[in-house]
């Protein structure tokens, strides 16, 4: 039964057995008991979760109408696909908030992906000269969207591992095993409710993590398509700048045998003048000389500027190498919670 109510807040935590601060509006993400009552922030989202009913507060301004009326009475009612139908009320409560917004955040994933996989086609292409300003400032934005989406997901795994460390939070959140003889028997004699719970947040946990690792993989892509723009566009740069080599050094071979013209318009007397074949030979003497002077200097810079051949190596000396030295790697692994494994790197 799903129903809205409007009230004051100083009535209601009256009759729910709260303070003011426990329904007191804050953009922080939280999962606390009082007063066998569960409270839950989701930062916009804040519900308090009782063995008998949820209360959904403030939800008109939340765009929460949807999933108010079309999923969240299936999923307490066990019609859904939620696990923990044959559990109590608040089970079935607390999964359906931490899947509501575990969704949210797959949702924004789901959106923002597509949008950085076609901004970084259009910008790696290798044939571009330039860089589109239009799509840099839409990676700029999207790289934004990703990296508020990561807090998000960072500060929702670390609501959950707080609890997960402390054994008598996950106890507390168990409301019907203190208030109902009869779970609390099944709790004693059958299903322990503590570590149904503990499986529920960490089954909630291990996808914030798989969501996590997706968003770390396109932050991954992002920051190596940035390295390969500017790969490209250096390469394009390296072109423009030996081309213009290329053209100073042809300016620099016809000027010095232009000295030979120069020398001839001189307004002086000599007996080269006279001979009508004076002028060509000058000419090709002129034009073969600078062709010449530019294939040597094109030929030196081609020496120093491409990649050097890598040096031959005989098979003989390629089959003996392993033999001649060995590197171990050993791996000391700590047992720590959600430790870092070491690596040692010893040569002998």
């Amino acid at each position: 039964n799903i129903f809205m109510l409007e009230k004051k807040k100083t009535e209601l935590y009256q009759e729910l057995g709260l303070q003011a601060r426990d329904l007191r509006f804050q953009h922080v993400m939280s999962i606390a008991t009082r007063n066998n009552r569960i409270i839950m922030r989701m930062e916009f989202l804040k519900a308090v979760i009782t063995p008998e009913f949820l209360l959904i507060l403030d939800y008109r301004n939340l765009s929460l109408e949807h999933w108010l009326l079309n999923e969240l009475a299936s999923q307490l009612a066990g019609e859904g696909q939620l696990v923990t139908y044959s559990l109590p009320f608040e089970f079935r409560a607390i999964e359906a908030i931490l899947q509501y917004w575990i969704s949210k955040l797959q949702g924004r994933l789901n959106t923002l992906q597509p949008q950085i996989l076609e901004t970084l086609e259009a910008l790696v292409d290798p044939k571009l000269l330039s860089v589109d300003r239009s799509k840099l400032h839409i990676l700029l934005q999207n790289g934004k969207s990703l990296s508020e989406l990561e807090t998000d997901v960072k500060v929702f795994k670390e609501t959950i591992l707080e609890i997960l460390d402390e054994e008598e939070v996950i106890e507390e959140l168990c409301l019907s095993k203190w208030t109902d003889q009869q779970v609390f028997e099944e709790s004693t004699s059958g299903i322990d409710h503590a570590e149904e719970m503990e499986l529920l947040l960490e089954n909630y946990y291990r996808q914030a993590e798989d969501l996590l690792n997706e968003a770390r993989e396109l932050r991954v892509l992002i920051d190596d398509s940035e390295s390969i723009i500017f790969i490209n566009l250096d390469s394009h740069r390296n072109v423009m700048m030996r081309l213009n080599l290329q053209l100073t050094m042809g300016t620099f071979s016809v000027s010095l045998f232009g000295l030979i013209g120069v020398a001839f318009g001189m307004n002086l007397e000599s007996s080269l003048e006279e001979d009508p074949r004076i002028f060509w030979l000058v000419t090709g003497i002129m034009f073969l000389g600078s062709g010449l002077i530019w294939r040597r200097l094109l030929s030196f810079l081609g020496r120093h500027l491409d990649p050097p051949l890598p040096p031959h190596v005989p098979a003989a000396l390629k089959k003996s190498q392993p033999a001649a030295g060995r590197v171990d790697i050993k791996t000391s692994l700590k047992g720590e919670t959600f430790g870092l494994s070491r690596s040692t790197l010893t040569n002998q």
